[in-house]
């Protein structure tokens, strides 16, 4: 890192992403952690319980799973004296985790930590309103079959209906409006039209089926059910996606003006992605591979209704301190929360004003290449567990500087609530 020993990513694995299909997944959330973790774990040259700690990034970790880090670390064989733990920052908790065991090595803390993130977004919680759980409680504490009888004439059928755990996550408390409303936000404020969204939509599904088709995933495992079932794809990929067939779908977030639709949104999506970051001392105890180093990274807040320009905010101070302008970075990963909020992101490094008010800048900071950004598809076409997708980006990140020889990359995100976060890789 910027300030201490050097940290390097030294292998990583994720599952195929998989696409919520308005029931359950196949895979909990700890499932999906250990399914990815333990083929990244058997083929390496150290024992399980040699990590320092493990780190784990999970929004919404089932009830059976509080610490879901610690459950995937025991259930990984970790050992019981390995110490686990669980961290969320919304759609950053992956990104969170990995800087967080980043950060420990570097300051001396730990040699080897296993960090990721994972989600089952699948599984969210369908929960009872405030006056149904009221009224259990009543019943709970109700010691008579009069008493009973009482309360059951209290039931009312609106009392029943559910509340969605999953909507109401996707909701910004504050700002009182939804993450879609936050992306139509920023296409009313930089101009970008319904066109332009589609049209990044649909290049997103033709780089992951060219990716797929040219076996360049190589980060991901094929995970078994057991029931004898197999997944090793991404299975939210449309490959028939295009721009006629995006245009029939209707806006979801302003059903009167907007253009935010399902097909230019990142997916509901169950999934999970492990990193392993070593020291020095540690990769040359184990004689291990590197991938790439975790040089510096960057948190920022801002608005919350503009939560969708985090990565602007996040990655222009970490580019400063590191005397780097745009295109002196090779590649890019931007998670693809919403088409409009990454088209978004890219007008406002090139809007003078934008760049003047709100990152107190002289003048436009940029422009970034596209083709260098996201190279193998994302969110959009692979889908957004939210737990997972930091760890994700900065895993695939790591192998594309790898396949094409290059130096320098950044992954970043928008964060729900007005947050951004970035990291910076470079190869040794």
């Amino acid at each position: 890192m910027k300030n201490g020993r050097p940290v390097f990513i030294v292998d990583g694995s994720r599952t195929p992403f998989l696409k919520a299909r308005g029931a359950p997944g196949p895979l909990r959330a700890s499932d999906l952690a250990v399914a990815a973790g333990r083929p990244l774990l058997a083929r390496q040259p150290f024992a399980p319980d040699a990590f320092d700690e493990v780190i784990l990034g999970c929004v919404m970790p089932g009830p059976d799973e509080a610490n879901i880090g610690r459950v995937a670390a025991l259930r990984l064989g970790c050992g019981k004296a390995v110490p686990a733990w669980t961290v969320q920052r919304n759609c950053a908790s992956g990104m969170q985790a990995v800087d967080s065991a980043a950060r420990n090595i570097a300051a001396g803390n730990g040699e080897l930590v296993l960090a990721g993130g994972v989600e089952a977004m699948s599984h969210a919680p369908v929960l009872f309103s405030k006056d149904m759980v009221a009224w259990l409680g009543a019943w709970n504490g109700a010691r008579d079959f009069l008493t009973r009888l009482r309360l059951l004439g209290r039931l009312r059928p609106a009392q029943l209906r559910p509340v969605i755990g999953l909507l109401r996550g996707l909701t910004d408390p504050v700002a009182g409006l939804s993450m879609g409303q936050t992306a139509e936000n920023l296409a009313y404020r930089f101009h970008i039209d319904r066109a332009a969204m589609d049209a990044f939509a649909v290049r997103s599904h033709q780089r992951l089926a060219s990716a797929t088709d040219e076996g360049r995933l190589e980060e991901m495992e094929t995970i078994y059910t057991s029931d004898g079932r197999f997944f090793d794809h991404d299975d939210g990929l449309r490959r028939d996606s295009g721009a006629d067939k995006l245009a029939t779908l209707k806006p979801v977030f302003d059903r009167g003006f907007g253009n935010v639709t399902a097909g230019n949104s990142a997916q509901i999506t169950d999934g999970g992605a492990w990193l392993i970051l070593a020291s020095e001392e540690a990769v040359k105890r184990h004689d291990l591979p590197v991938l790439a180093r975790i040089t510096d990274s960057q948190w920022a807040g801002l608005d919350p209704a503009q939560m969708g320009l985090g990565p602007v905010h996040a990655s222009t101070p970490l580019l400063q301190r590191a005397g780097l302008a745009l295109a002196d970075v090779d590649f890019w990963e931007i998670n693809e929360a919403f088409a409009a909020q990454v088209l978004a992101c890219l007008a406002a490094w090139q809007d003078p004003d934008y760049c003047r008010d709100e990152l107190g800048l002289d003048a436009a900071f940029g422009a970034l290449d596209p083709e260098r950004l996201n190279v193998d598809g994302g969110a959009i076409s692979l889908g957004h567990p939210v737990g997972c997708s930091g760890a994700r980006i900065i895993l695939h990140l790591a192998h594309v500087l790898k396949r094409n020889d290059a130096r320098r990359g950044i992954a970043t995100l928008c964060i729900g609530g007005g947050q951004g976060g970035a990291v910076l890789l470079e190869r040794p």
